[in-house]
């Protein structure tokens, strides 16, 4: 197949899904709120420069024409800080969603495929981590290697725990979809392992895949800006996490003048969940011929 074909049919299915979405009303709104949240990232800071220069006598304005948003306890604009400080926190969130599907998706598979000694010692790490309480586990990681954290490395910090529940998900799926009678006939016909994973329990899976990859995202979010909030996380660039821990910082929380400047990153993350959990909700059914109403 050329190149050409690969794009016809790459925009006939996207074609297909669009229309799919457009008759579900809540997740078509929660598309339209993730794709408008990835143009804000992408697009967003060549439209609105950061300046991070302090004009006191703005100080805690309130929001106006001029400043949609009012401004921070520096005079800064609020919209400004919030437009971008968006590609780091998606960023940190798209990376932690693949890491922790991939490990979830390695693990999951082959402890389920193979089996045996192989799923007892996986099995166990999984268990393991399952037992330690995330949160407090990634802030102590967070501290230790706060001199060397960056957008890869949080994102690798925010994957250690999240990805087990998904692997014994997976592991669970795989014990069962291999003892199918088209998988039989896969290894009776003498195909590769790789063909029978990639082309035959994988694509049942996508659905269910695409789904936690959202919910990892939505998960990834919480936990670098609840890491930002109280300080875990080095504050050496400014994104919504950064935001809320300068507005408590500077007493936005006693009082209500500088309230829009704590509320503004917050409202700006509520609206990305409802987001990512309206279009996870019908995710599942647009993608799966057999979940699709006729």
């Amino acid at each position: 197949m050329d190149v050409f074909n690969i794009f016809k049919l790459f925009v006939e299915k996207t074609i297909f899904y669009l229309r799919l979405m457009s008759k579900r009303k809540s997740t078509f709104i929660g598309f339209i709120i993730i794709i408008s949240y990835i143009l804000m990232a992408v697009f967003g800071p060549m439209i609105i420069r950061l300046d991070l220069s302090a004009n006191p006598s703005e100080a805690y304005a309130p929001p106006s024409f001029k400043h949609l948003l009012g401004t921070d306890y520096a005079g800064r604009d609020v919209l400004m800080l919030i437009v971008n400080g968006s590609r780091e926190v998606l960023l940190v969130a798209f990376l932690t969603g693949f890491i922790t599907v991939v490990i979830a998706l390695l693990v999951g598979m082959i402890s389920g495929f193979i089996g045996g000694k192989v799923d007892l010692v996986l099995t166990t790490i999984i268990d393991i981590l399952l037992t330690i309480p995330g949160f407090p586990l990634l802030l102590v990681v967070s501290i230790i290697l706060s001199k060397y954290l960056n957008i890869f490395t949080v994102a690798l910090v925010l994957s250690i725990s999240p990805w087990a529940g998904l692997a014994r998900a997976i592991r669970s799926q795989v014990l069962s979809i291999k003892e199918s009678t088209f998988i039989e006939a896969a290894k009776a016909l003498g195909l590769p392992l790789r063909h029978i994973i990639f082309r035959e329990i994988l694509p049942i899976m996508y659905p269910y895949i695409l789904v936690n990859y959202l919910f990892a995202m939505l998960n990834a979010i919480y936990s670098q800006v609840g890491l930002y909030f109280i300080g875990a996380l080095p504050i050496s660039t400014m994104n919504w996490g950064v935001m809320m821990n300068l507005a408590r910082s500077a007493g936005a929380i006693q009082g209500i003048s500088g309230l829009h400047y704590l509320l503004a990153p917050m409202i700006t993350i509520v609206i990305l969940q409802i987001g990512l959990i309206l279009f996870a909700k019908g995710a599942d059914e647009i993608l799966n011929p057999r979940l699709r109403e006729e």
